[in-house]
Parts: C-alpha cells; sequence; structure tokens
C-alpha cells in the first residue's frame, strides 16, 4: 500500500479503487480510476512494483479488488473486501506511530512522488499526467525545489552578448 503510494502518486480513493485486473506485471502498469472519473496509466518503478508483486503473491492474482482488509491475526479478509479511504488512513497512521513519525497522511506519499520526480528533472507536463491533474498550476504546487535548483535551470539558457569597444569604453 505505501509502496503505491509513494510509487505512484496515487490519491487514497485511487489506490483503493485498484483491482488486481488493472495490473500489468510485465511492465508494471496500474488503471487507475481517478478524480473526475478519468481513467490513466500510473507506473510502479522497480521498487514499487517489487512490492506489489510480494503483496500479489500474499493476496493471490483472484480478480477483485487490489488492497484488501487484513484482520488483526494478519489473516486478509476472506470475502475480499475492498480497503476502504478511511481504513487506508488508519493503517498509514498506525505505520507513521511505530516509526516514530508524528505528522504523516497517505498525501505525503503523493507529494513525495511528485517532489522527487520534480528533483530528478522530470518535465512538469510529465509530472501533471502521472499524477492525474487537470491544470500544470495544480501539480506546481507540488514543486518543492529550492531557488537554488531555479538558478541553475535558468543558467542553461545561453544569450548571445558581445560587448562593444568605441572611443576605449564599453558600450
Amino acid at each position: 500500500m505505501l509502496a503505491i503510494l509513494f510509487g505512484a502518486g496515487l490519491r487514497r480513493a485511487e489506490a483503493v479503487s485498484l483491482d488486481v485486473e488493472g495490473y500489468n506485471p510485465a511492465n508494471g502498469h496500474l488503471v487507475v480510476n481517478g478524480k473526475g472519473d478519468r481513467v490513466r496509466i500510473a507506473y510502479c518503478g522497480t521498487g514499487a512494483r517489487a512490492a506489489l508483486e510480494a503483496w500479489i503473491q500474499i493476496r493471490g492474482d483472484v480478480a477483485g479488488p487490489l488492497l484488501l482488509a487484513v484482520n488483526k491475526g494478519g489473516r486478509i479478509d476472506p470475502e475480499h473486501k475492498r480497503l476502504t479511504t478511511s481504513a487506508l488512513y488508519g493503517i498509514v497512521q498506525r505505520r507513521a506511530a511505530a516509526a516514530g513519525i508524528s505528522h504523516f497522511s497517505p498525501h505525503d506519499g503523493r507529494r513525495t512522488f511528485a517532489g522527487e520526480l520534480l528533483d530528478a528533472g522530470a518535465d512538469l507536463a510529465a509530472v501533471q499526467q502521472l499524477m492525474g491533474h487537470a491544470r500544470a498550476s495544480t501539480t506546481t504546487i507540488y514543486d518543492r525545489r529550492p531557488a537554488a535548483a531555479k538558478a541553475r535551470a535558468a543558467g542553461l539558457i545561453h544569450v548571445p552578448y558581445v560587448t562593444r569597444e568605441r572611443d576605449g569604453q564599453v558600450h
């Protein structure tokens, strides 16, 4: 679950709406039912993909919801009930508390996903599409790159300028 949140940048509702049949193990693609009834493909990188494969080994590849309720004994719900958004939130909160992290939510995975991609030099338009944003202005909210990175980016542009000397002075 955490691998999907951090590795694919999904919203809570998107994560719990995933189905096993919407996952392609050959290429790591996930069919996501996004906000506003928009369907998109999310991509799981190597770590997220490995975690997802490990979960499917435990869960089984029977059709239905990808994320299932697990009881306190660690057993998967025999009725294959879909995990709810509030249950997902609670699990994330418990994992954060166990790790000693005070302020943490499922959306932090989404923020981290976008920030890491932008920090690594991913194109803003590509990040926008991966996150399922209708407008690029929404994606720019997640841009945490410091001013130094922006200054380096501006330095990539070459403006040809030649000084001219006339009467011994630079004009």
